[in-house]
């Protein structure tokens, strides 16, 4: 199997809940659950719109179950760990097997977090890093160019006489004109 120009981007998630000040607020006021989901809502989008494949990774919080991958869309998937297990082994686990060529699927890993040591692990695989801040303000950017596009979007559809009418005048004018 060819690798996919995909590439893989694995969140730390609790550590990106730490680490910004929304998400903490959220979880703090409203508990760790609505926390995941708003982190979840947030990289949606911003995984689409990159063209990334996400994978949210989350300790079990010391609950004695296994692993389980939950799929939230096509792109994102939220995993949470084993009971015996971090997310930072299950983060280099992953690392480690791209290194060694056993993780084929994808032909370039990326990892979200501001763990020191998850930082320099990663690297040692071959993988790239991505700060927390850095991917606080990618996901800005990106919502920014998308609300540019489909405003630009909005206007030069609006622009036309064509485009005011109903569909099925549309249609008769089509007709028309060929």
């Amino acid at each position: 199997m060819y690798p996919s120009i995909t590439p893989l981007l694995l969140v730390d998630g609790y550590n990106i809940i730490g680490s910004w000040s929304s998400l903490k607020a959220t979880r703090d006021r409203h508990g760790l659950e609505q926390a995941r989901h708003e982190l979840v809502e947030t990289l949606i989008n911003y995984t689409v719109h990159k063209g990334y494949k996400t994978r949210v990774v989350f300790d079990s919080q010391y609950q004695k179950t296994p692993s389980t991958i939950e799929h939230h869309s096509q792109h994102l998937s939220i995993c949470f760990t084993a009971w015996t297990q971090t997310a930072d082994t299950y983060i280099e686990k992953v690392c480690a097997a791209f290194f060694s060529r056993q993780e084929t699927d994808h032909d370039r890993i990326i990892v979200a977090t501001s763990d020191r040591d998850q930082y320099l692990t990663a690297m040692g695989y071959g993988a790239e890093w991505m700060s927390v801040d850095v991917l606080a303000k990618d996901i800005q950017s990106s919502r920014s160019q998308v609300k540019r596009k489909q405003q630009s979007n909005k206007r030069s559809r609006g622009r036309l006489l064509f485009n005011c009418l109903d569909t099925q005048s549309q249609e008769k004018l089509a007709r028309w004109l060929s």
